[in-house]
């Protein structure tokens, strides 16, 4: 065999080095659970990296750069990376991608849903309930060096939305609900008063009303060829508002899929009636809800109050030219309700999580690190950017803070009126807010809810007959398509492992198969041999 062993030789060679790497790409090695060290060695550097979300909002910007400059200040031996990144679907994206080489952030802003699929891997995000109450280091620490809010001083709402399980994987870091930006100049040319708390009728009942057209098809409300009176953003947080709204299910804590009841399919008929009148329409469908409302296009858009400093007519942030833009009154509403006297609205903002590493240290760097964004500096001075509120109460009874909001409207820039009345939308009605459980498949889950008034607002856009047939397949259909298995109990009705945690790395894929034609190879050539072999016996016998 010696013959065989020549030449397999080059052949094992390129197996014993494709293995080492075979295992990197799969992060063979799992984390050991993380442990807290008795101090933190300052003798040692760090580097960290902190991803995070920022869009065209430069202040944003400026504030994380400000945070991180002051925190390495205090910790002159820990060096913080910033990586900045368009939305919360790529951070998710890279976020699982990066699991499988554990080359995953230190401290990264995201969201419960996408967490709860993160924890799906053996210690790979760090639990955190041990951290806060960490007489040294936790919150409020003795050895912290800057002035850390305590647990009692996070917002309790706020705090709890960061539970999975019996845990705490995250922390707060801003809070926003939705809002209703209101064209109140148009609602009342139309002959309405505009109450203070919206409901669905009167929305549905005025933008039906605002799409009246004279003979040569221009739109008696606005003068122009174009109106789409009610516009929503988000279209998840649409239909999980209605469903709460209204006492139905969406789903249960431990991940029971609820969404495709008679109330769901009660809310798409009404949906696909105003749909067909064009007076209802999508982000996803026609464009940012904000453009339409400048522009004198759109009497309701519902957006984030994160995003207030993108509505009325006097917004410091536009994507629209001055000329497009229509001089109009902006009101600030929750978005509408079923019962104004009981009102519903769904809590939503970032949070922060930190990742396991293989050097304890580093992990309790970053977490010093996530602690100094609950500080008042950084917290006053990221909700100053747009409709945000702080997630303690010591930042929110601060002087600054509150001679901040007394400023509304001195200006159209740091003080716009809009923003902050956003702001004090969710500051009154934090007791109003709630939020979704979170498990293993609640993000794709939250992505199904958003679906279904997507596919039906198109449906009938397309003239297609919605009826109850339409319905049964769009329920089957869309629960196909995020995998969800309805009517199951004990949370087997999430979104599988498979899809959550996204395919395999094409290094992965390329090492995988490289690795099986090799051993084919093997197995090709030892089998040759052995024919050989019994055949020079057989003619030797």
């Amino acid at each position: 065999m010696s013959g065989l062993k020549r030449r397999l030789a080059p052949v094992l060679l390129l197996a014993a080095l494709l293995l080492p790497m075979l295992a990197s790409c799969h992060g063979a090695r799992a984390l050991e659970a993380f442990e807290i060290p008795e101090t933190f060695d300052t003798s040692r550097t760090y580097e960290i990296t902190f991803w995070a979300k920022n869009d065209t909002n430069k202040h944003q910007t400026r504030v994380y750069e400000q945070a991180i400059a002051e925190f390495e200040a205090l910790y002159p031996n820990v060096t913080v990376h910033l990586r900045l990144y368009m939305d919360y679907g790529r951070i998710y994206n890279d976020v699982i991608t990066n699991i499988a080489t554990q080359t995953t952030p230190n401290v990264c802003i995201t969201y419960p849903d996408h967490i709860a699929t993160y924890k799906t891997g053996t210690n790979v995000v760090v639990p955190l309930d041990g951290l806060f109450d960490d007489e040294k280091y936790g919150l409020g620490g003795s050895e912290v060096r800057f002035a850390s809010p305590t647990r009692s001083e996070i917002v309790p709402q706020f705090l709890d939305e960061c539970v999975i399980g019996e845990e705490h994987w995250a922390i707060p870091f801003m809070r926003s609900t939705e809002a209703c930006y209101v064209n109140k100049t148009y609602v009342e040319a139309l002959g309405y008063t505009l109450p203070d708390v919206l409901t669905w009728d009167f929305v549905w009942e005025v933008s039906e009303a605002a799409m009246a057209q004279d003979e040569e098809g221009t739109f008696l409300v606005n003068g122009q060829k174009v109106m789409i009176p009610f516009i929503y953003k988000s279209t998840d947080n649409m239909m999980i508002q209605r469903l709460r709204q209204s006492g139905s299910g969406y789903s249960t804590a431990d991940g029971e899929i609820l969404l495709f009841g008679d109330d769901t399919k009660e809310f798409l008929y009404t949906v696909a009636e105003h749909a067909a009148t064009r007076s209802f329409s999508t982000f996803k469908i026609s464009s940012y809800p904000g453009n339409f409302l400048n522009a004198g296009q759109c009497l309701f858009a519902v957006d984030s109050t994160a995003g207030a400093s993108w509505m009325g007519s006097d917004a410091p942030l536009t994507d629209i030219s001055p000329e497009n833009i229509v001089p109009f009154e902006t009101a600030v509403r929750m978005i509408p309700q079923l019962d104004p006297e009981h009102p519903q609205m769904i809590s939503q903002g970032p949070s922060v999580c930190i990742f396991n590493k293989r050097d304890p240290q580093t992990v309790l760097a970053s977490w010093l690190f996530a602690q100094y964004l609950l500080t008042d500096a950084v917290q006053i001075a990221y909700a100053e950017t747009e409709g945000y509120v702080p997630v303690t109460t010591r930042a929110r009874e601060t002087e600054e803070y509150k001679d901040y909001l007394a400023r509304a409207g001195e200006d159209d820039t740091d003080h716009y009126a809009v923003k902050i009345l956003a702001s004090e939308l969710l500051l009154a009605h934090t007791a109003d807010t709630f939020v979704t459980p979170v498990f293993n498949g609640s993000a794709s889950l939250r992505d199904a809810a958003g679906q279904l008034i997507e596919k039906v607002t198109n449906s009938v856009r397309r003239r297609e007959t919605v009826d109850d047939a339409y319905m049964e397949k769009l329920f089957t259909d869309v629960a196909a398509l995020y995998r969800l298995r309805v009517g199951n109990q004990g949370g087997s009705a999430t979104a599988s492992e498979k899809e959550e945690l996204g395919p395999l790395p094409v290094p992965a894929v390329v090492l995988l198969s490289v690795l099986g034609v090799t051993w084919i190879v093997i197995a090709s050539y030892a089998a040759r041999e052995f024919v050989k072999k019994r055949r020079k016996s057989a003619s030797v016998s």
